[in-house]
């Protein structure tokens, strides 16, 4: 496994949470609550910020279940995860989340943070506990987990994403 910064991403229904990493893989921090709004705002500034901070690869948040099982949000995370692979033509990898935005909310409860605030706070957490996942994953077996995830087919054609030896 290479280095290079990787974006990590919690997918929610109003909002979604994004994280960084250093080039070295070593560890995440949040980077900022993306607003999910009917029109392609999300989606252009998901990928300037893959631009920005020259991200390689996304690992997205895929919530399961506790049993496992595939629910509306788990087919809403996959097709973001796939929208961000056709914008961004970078690998996006589809991680198991369980339980990372109750962790998230669990760490954040005793800093006193407004409710309202605390939501976009939690999303950049969840996003952050995501990543750094998979960067302790990725340090054990050398390889980035997760399922990879095909882009999207949006306006008719899809962009297709770099090689993984490229990027990851």
């Amino acid at each position: 496994m290479t280095g290079g910064v990787l974006l990590g991403i919690d997918v929610g229904r109003a909002r979604i949470g994004v994280a960084g990493c250093d080039a070295g893989r070593l560890l995440a921090f949040p980077i900022e609550t993306v607003h999910r709004d009917a029109g392609d705002g999300w989606r252009g500034r998901i990928v300037q910020l893959a631009e920005e901070y020259r991200a390689v690869a996304v690992v997205c948040g895929l919530p399961i279940n506790l049993r496992g099982e595939h629910t509306p949000s788990t087919d809403d995370a996959i097709a973001v995860g796939q929208i961000i692979a056709a914008r961004t033509g970078l690998p996006v990898r589809m991680l198991d989340e369980r339980l990372t935005t109750n962790v998230a909310a669990r760490q954040l409860r005793p800093s006193g943070r407004r409710r309202g605030r605390q939501r976009q706070v939690i999303d950049q957490q969840a996003a952050v506990a995501i990543l750094q996942q998979a960067l302790e994953i990725a340090g054990r077996t050398g390889e980035l987990p997760g399922e990879p995830v095909a882009p999207a087919v949006e306006g008719g054609m899809a962009t297709a994403p770099h090689s993984q030896e490229e990027q990851a």
